[in-house]
């Protein structure tokens, strides 16, 4: 399979560009493309969208203080590149939004691939609104889907524990938390599924660790040697978990602990000055 993808040097994009290669695919990353572009796509069976335009390590909150040029790069952009894909001949297209999607829903529920978007960020209400706008551009020839991936890490930069586990290297304590994570790897092996899902259509969700910064940073510990005191253990009651059946059906099996553990040394190399 040709697959157009765009984002393929960003925090998602670099897992997906390395998966669909090791898996035999071709892929076109569009180099010098941005959001907003005219894209050509010619020849390409299949994109995925994975490029979006936000403050530096901010995605809630990543309009900064420009919301009109955010929504129209990442609203507008995102649809006239799916434009582009329909009108040349892209068979399927696979947007990827964000649990974020889902912020207004009650703390502590449960949320099944089906359930319908509730933003309360900007970020959350683009990428809900440009889920809709692909869902209503489907047809016989034109399979679309929206994969909702939780938090993503992995090994390599940008990192996104740097300060959490710099700060508790440096002697400070963080406050308790714990949210759902996704090794970056376990995202693109969804993505992959999803593209070849003879029933690809709607929305898929992607998550895998509920992770307590206790956990996390009790590993750190063990492979360091710090001795910063961890933080209190977090109440998980109110966490939105999502519900993943669409992809387990597809035979997805993510990662877990184990995988966390596997490349934690690896994130903290990361970390080196």
């Amino acid at each position: 399979m040709r697959i157009a993808l765009t984002g393929a040097s960003g925090l998602v994009g670099r897992w997906i560009l390395r998966a669909a290669e090791q898996a035999g695919h071709e892929v076109a990353t569009l180099p010098g493309w941005r959001l907003g572009d005219p894209a050509e796509l010619g020849g390409c069976d299949a994109l995925v969208h994975a490029a979006f335009q936000h403050a530096p390590g901010r995605y809630r909150g990543g309009e900064g203080e420009d919301p009109q040029g955010f929504v129209r790069a990442n609203l507008d952009g995102s649809l006239m590149l799916f434009r582009a894909a329909r009108d040349q001949g892209v068979g399927r297209v696979v947007f990827l939004s964000s649990r974020a999607v889902h912020d207004g829903h009650p703390q502590g529920m449960a949320l099944p691939d089906a359930l319908s978007p509730a933003p309360t960020s900007l970020y959350g209400q683009v990428k809900a609104e440009a889920e809709a706008a692909l869902a209503a551009m489907a047809g016989a020839d034109f399979a679309t889907a929206s994969l909702r991936p939780t938090g993503v890490y992995g090994p390599g930069a940008p990192q996104k524990w740097a300060r959490l586990i710099g700060d508790f290297l440096r002697g400070t304590t963080p406050p308790p938390r714990v949210a759902t994570e996704l090794h970056g790897a376990d995202l693109a092996r969804a993505v992959l599924l999803v593209l070849e899902d003879p029933a690809m259509a709607g929305s898929y969700n992607a998550s895998d660790l509920v992770l307590d910064h206790r956990d996390l940073l009790a590993e750190v510990a063990r492979l360091t040697g710090c001795a910063t005191p961890l933080p209190a253990r977090a109440d998980a009651a109110a966490l939105r978990r999502p519900l993943c059946a669409r992809l387990q059906v597809l035979g997805w099996q993510p990662g877990g602990m184990a995988l966390l553990r596997r490349d934690l040394p690896a994130i903290l190399d990361d970390l080196q000055p």
